[in-house]
């Protein structure tokens, strides 16, 4: 693990010098990255336990291993890893910042509640919009869970592979995908969830969010000398998602780097009226 973060680290250090327009966002990563594997390092409990006895049954009818809004799950550590996340934040919006961790700490906003709402939607936000003034807040919410979610997706990343996973959401926690990867000569697709972290294999002529499977519908776009990214689109239910072709790097990408590198793709579909 500590090797893997060392070559992501100098990884982040060359894209900080061929995409300097993206130093801070990747300053960030870096930060959160070893973090990350500190939280990981120390994380003994499941958070996040899965009931083994109905995995294939789950998978079978396209339900992903874990359902946020339905466990009373102990997210101590979340927290705790949380509050160490708002301190990079700080040097942003620092008074903002500590007041935010100070409500967290003192319990004025439930950090469980804060957590559901943003998984599940839940209708009643009141609290949310305390914390809707920071930039990088969804970013924390999503990588407080992550250490914990890592230990689900490796240890049923075989069972999940096994049992053919066809669904365009990651089959770990539900979260769609916001890039994916064209590996191997002939060019498998791989999905990508950001969530955590979690990769699948999907079928390359499909829309991953509506499904759609009719060629004349489906359609990607490039940007000039760049023949490792795309930005693949649905025209059907106008969503886009980005894709490294690996085979033009001539090796597995680092998707959770490439999708900072590639936020100018991201403003691109935007303006081409994707979402």
């Amino acid at each position: 693990m500590a090797g893997m973060l060392k070559g992501t680290l100098e990884l982040i250090e060359k894209y900080k010098s061929s995409h300097p327009h993206y130093v801070e966002l990747l300053g960030i990563l870096e930060e959160v990255l070893i973090l990350r594997e500190r939280y990981r390092h120390n994380m003994t409990a499941d958070i996040f336990p899965v009931n083994e006895d109905i995995i294939e049954k789950k998978l079978s009818g396209g339900l992903p291993l874990i359902d946020f809004s339905g466990g009373d799950f102990d997210l101590t550590e979340p927290k705790k890893y949380f509050l160490e996340l708002l301190k990079i934040a700080e040097k942003q919006d620092p008074e903002e910042t500590r007041e935010l961790s100070g409500k967290i700490e003192d319990g004025t906003i439930d950090f469980k509640k804060m957590i559901r709402n943003f998984f599940t939607i839940d209708e009643d936000i009141s609290e949310e919009q305390e914390y809707e003034f920071l930039d990088l807040i969804e970013l924390f919410i999503e990588e407080s869970l992550r250490p914990a979610l890592e230990i689900v997706a490796e240890k049923y990343g075989r069972v999940i592979a096994e049992a053919g996973w066809s669904e365009g959401y990651c089959p770990i926690c539900g979260s769609e995908p916001k890039i994916g990867e064209l590996r191997e000569e002939e060019g498998r697709r791989f999905l990508f969830c950001s969530q955590c972290g979690f990769e699948w294999s999907f079928m390359r002529i499909k829309c991953p969010f509506c499904g759609n499977e009719e060629q004349r519908t489906l359609a990607y776009f490039t940007v000039e000398d760049d023949e490792m990214h795309r930005v693949d689109v649905c025209n059907a239910c106008k969503r886009y998602i980005k894709t490294v072709d690996s085979r033009a790097a001539k090796s597995e990408a680092n998707l959770e780097v490439e999708a900072i590198a590639t936020l100018h793709l991201d403003m691109l579909a935007s303006e081409e009226g994707y979402i």
